[in-house]
């Protein structure tokens, strides 16, 4: 999983690119905690070539959203694939999505 992160329009773009499984999640997480410390700016997860989530994939996303201090988290560009894991765990209702 690589992750990469950068400022844009006034926001806090992570593009995500690879499996986000319960091996990476580790990695993962420590990538995505500059996020955590972004006053006043949105999130947005962009997905566009993330090729599967697992639970641990998911519990960094929640753990994101539930650390931002009101800011907004978009994820943008999901697959069909990575659309029914968050379906199938209820996680679509959680959060936006662009």
């Amino acid at each position: 999983m690589q992750v990469t992160i950068q400022e844009q329009d006034g926001n806090m773009i992570a593009t995500l690119e690879g499996r986000l499984d319960t091996a990476a999640a580790p990695e993962t997480e420590k990538a995505m905690s500059p996020l955590l410390d972004c006053e006043g700016k949105d999130i947005i997860l962009d997905c566009t070539k993330m090729e599967y989530i697992s639970s641990s994939g998911l519990r960094i996303f929640l753990s994101i959203m539930k650390n931002t201090n009101g800011r907004h988290v978009y994820i943008r560009n999901i697959t069909d694939d990575v659309r029914a894991v968050f379906v199938m765990t209820g996680f679509i209702h959680l959060f936006e999505f662009k």
